[in-house]
């Protein structure tokens, strides 16, 4: 009962996540959207930046920005934050619930590094914790003066980070530690620079006196940063179910890869609706993520074993095929059994991961490829809690092999 409960906490959770993240998200890329689409206005006004018409809805709306700030202030003025805030504040929670409260399953890998429930855990908030200290004091260094060099050394500093968490984390730990250490960095821009920035605005105009441009303009370039991140981010949270990323012998560079070309892609949105000159940018920008998403596809593709190595391979076990379809069936029971079945025996699974069952070998064969990639990535079974020895594994692997071959 209880493990049920908490798969209901956890669904309303990651419901929340996702509506607070896309209203963030969709608010986020509209005023991205809107400020590249700004026009100089029709009737000459020095205090402005730029208009935008546009037509929605059935009826026409006229979107103007302002250099620092109107003549006077409206009564009504409206704030975006909450939608950050939440996003985060979900997030975290399911981190806790999902992978911090679960370490030895989710974030633990005896092959990859030994560590303690409590060891992990400790170094996975730290992570989030140093990730945007380090940002920051970049973001506040000489550096932020130079844009293009700001940029290479974040790219430096989010690449050591993916190497770092791949050789400490399960790859499905990592990868979702880096996201979570992306979006941290994204909310804490929004909480400490740029909403600070927008009330000291709004102050200076109530008060009367001249607005200081710079910490909208400090406020701009982290609102900059988070567009930017926002795929990569995406890309980390839908990566949990896709093993052969997260899987991959050389994961860190698996994350690192995809993180560029998210983050190219979003570049492409951005350059194609600003002046015709950032057309090329735009192109390259797109043209060289999808040259990294190809070359990842590319490196991680499967190769089949030959019906000789499948033989091989099925010879770690002892016995005749009937004896190592009973070694398997033992295998599947001891090791598999215990969270895909209908009634899980592993403590904290209400229900077997993702509907998959294993209780007979016909289910096995069902579900052949993705047993096959799980057990070929060493992702499954989770944090290896049941113990599944290599002879185990190969001896799956060999017979699933042959399976597929006759």
């Amino acid at each position: 009962m209880t493990a049920y409960l908490a798969d209901w906490i956890a669904l309303g959770v990651r419901w929340l996540h996702l509506i607070a993240g896309i209203a963030w998200i969709g608010a986020s890329f509209y005023f991205v959207w809107l400020d590249n689409h700004l026009q100089p206005p029709l009737a000459r006004d020095d205090a402005l930046a730029g208009e935008l018409w546009a037509v929605h809805g059935g009826g026409f709306y006229r979107s103007v920005k302002y250099r620092l700030a109107p003549p006077a202030l409206p009564p009504t003025l409206h704030w975006f934050y909450w939608e950050a805030y939440t996003t985060w504040l979900s997030g975290f929670a399911l981190l806790c619930l999902l992978y911090l409260a679960r370490a030895q399953a989710y974030l633990i890998d005896p092959s990859v590094a030994a560590l303690s429930s409590t060891a992990a855990i400790a170094i996975a908030v730290g992570v989030l914790l140093l990730a945007w200290l380090l940002y920051d004091a970049l973001c506040r260094s000489p550096l932020q003066r130079h844009s293009g060099a700001l940029a290479l050394t974040l790219m430096a500093l989010f690449g050591a980070e993916a190497y770092a968490l791949c050789h400490l984390f399960s790859g499905r730990g990592a990868f979702l530690l880096f996201g979570s250490s992306l979006g941290t960095i994204m909310v804490a821009n929004v909480l400490f620079v740029i909403i600070p920035g927008q009330r000291e605005l709004v102050r200076a105009k109530r008060e009367q006196r001249a607005p200081d441009p710079a910490p909208g303009l400090r406020g701009k370039q982290r609102s900059v940063h988070n567009t930017y991140l926002t795929l990569p981010v995406l890309f980390a949270m839908i990566s949990n179910h896709y093993p052969m990323t997260f899987g991959a012998h050389e994961n860190w560079l698996v994350l690192i890869a995809m993180s560029l070309a998210g983050a190219g892609i979003r570049a492409w949105f951005v350059a194609r609706h600003r002046q015709a000159q950032w057309r090329p940018f735009a192109l390259t920008a797109v043209a060289v993520a999808a040259l990294m998403i190809v070359a990842v596809i590319a490196a991680l593709t499967p190769r089949a074993p030959n019906k000789s190595e499948a033989r091989s391979l099925t010879g770690t076990g002892t016995g005749t095929g009937t004896d190592q379809a009973a070694q398997v069936q033992r295998i599947l029971e001891q090791r598999c059994v215990p969270c895909h079945s209908a009634r899980p025996t592993q403590a904290g699974f209400a229900s077997a991961p993702n509907g998959l069952m294993l209780d007979s070998l016909d289910q096995l064969l069902r579900h052949l490829p993705e047993v096959q990639q799980q057990l070929a990535a060493h992702t499954m079974p989770l944090g290896n809690l049941t113990g599944m020895t290599s002879d185990e594994r190969a001896l799956l692997l060999g017979w699933l092999a042959h399976a597929g071959t006759t």
